[in-house]
């Protein structure tokens, strides 16, 4: 089975409100890319990876008018994907929704939420976490922005598993009018992922306590080495998710980056720095799997243009992943 995370920047400006795609040449919001570059780059890379589910970070948005459900369904429809059923949790705010796109011959899934709401240990994610930021005896209350999608999977052959897609963001420090106020501002921010990053592993040990297989993917926005306050925290949200032995969760390419020092670590996203004139690459983007299933013989790539060889190779391929998005899909292959 092959099980891909993909953070499809601003997917929802390629729909109108009816769930409709715009394939014109207005521009997209991605600079300099037109809606119709962008989502014939999204089809040629679902087409290449041909995956069984697509756990879509950004995924088009769900409102009063607007629905994800719809505009996936419909993306997949035009495109000829097999993904062609999709699933969503708890709607968010912020027109960047997580949702399942999967082959519903392959998989059925269920948006199955644990946890009561505003609970004091591992409440409902669509609520409240209760936790001491700051070390001043006084509880702080910390939301998700985007609540992770928990899902209740089986597959064709009788796996049963649970999936989270998760999509953690740490908010620029806006509105801040001086160097002190842009660090007070960054390091709140930094330390609310972080609590975000605790409630989410109190989920997992959850699952893992109870003996059940764990996919847990998305963008993290995190890694080792990122900004300039890890040390300041000692672990990044990455290390806190995937926890320690033996109720960790693995992924080679999280593991490769935290033993890396001076050497090159992998990368899974490419932002332009335009104040600078240059790209920056990060490792944001993770497959964590549960101990149990690294006896299904796991398999894990980047599709990244530049790094892997294969994907350099097919230049029409190279080219819809530059296009596509900022992020490249991470991919894993497992005998489920």
């Amino acid at each position: 089975m092959r099980i891909v995370s993909y953070n499809i920047e601003w997917f929802d400006a390629l729909f109108d409100d009816a769930g409709n795609l715009l394939t014109d040449g207005a521009w997209s919001a991605r600079r300099d890319v037109t809606r119709d570059q962008q989502a014939t780059a999204i089809a040629t890379i679902l087409h290449a990876i041909d995956a069984d589910a697509v756990m879509v970070i950004e995924a088009p948005d769900t409102n009063s008018r607007r629905n994800t459900v719809r505009a996936l369904q419909t993306f997949a429809e035009e495109a000829g994907l097999r993904t062609r059923q999709a699933i969503i949790g708890f709607p968010n705010q912020t027109q960047q929704e997580i949702a399942l796109l999967y082959d519903p011959d392959v998989i059925t899934a269920e948006h199955k939420p644990m946890g009561l709401p505003d609970a004091p240990h591992a409440p409902r994610f669509d609520t409240r976490f209760r936790i001491d930021l700051d070390v001043d005896a006084t509880q702080d209350e910390v939301q998700f922005s985007k609540p992770p999608l928990e899902l209740a999977v089986t597959t064709a052959s009788g796996t049963v598993l649970r999936m989270i897609g998760v999509h953690l963001k740490s908010k620029a420090p806006h509105g801040a009018s001086s160097r002190d106020e842009v660090m007070r501002l960054s390091i709140a921010n930094r330390r609310k992922q972080l609590a975000q990053a605790i409630w989410l592993r109190q989920r997992v040990m959850q699952h893992l306590t109870d003996g059940e297989s764990l996919i847990l993917m998305g963008d993290l926005n995190d890694g080792p080495g990122l900004d300039e306050y890890e040390d300041l925290f000692g672990r990044s949200s990455v290390e806190i998710v995937a926890g320690e032995p033996p109720h960790h969760l693995f992924d080679p390419h999280a593991r490769e980056a935290l033993s890396a020092k001076l050497a090159a670590a992998p990368t899974s996203a490419r932002f332009y720095i335009a104040p600078e004139k240059r790209y920056l690459q990060a490792l944001l983007d993770y497959i964590m799997i549960s101990p149990d299933l690294m006896t299904r013989s796991p398999r894990w790539r980047i599709w990244h243009p530049f790094d892997d060889p294969d994907c350099w190779a097919q230049p029409e391929l190279r080219d819809a992943l530059i296009t596509a998005s900022d992020h490249f899909p991470v991919v894993l292959d497992i005998d489920l």
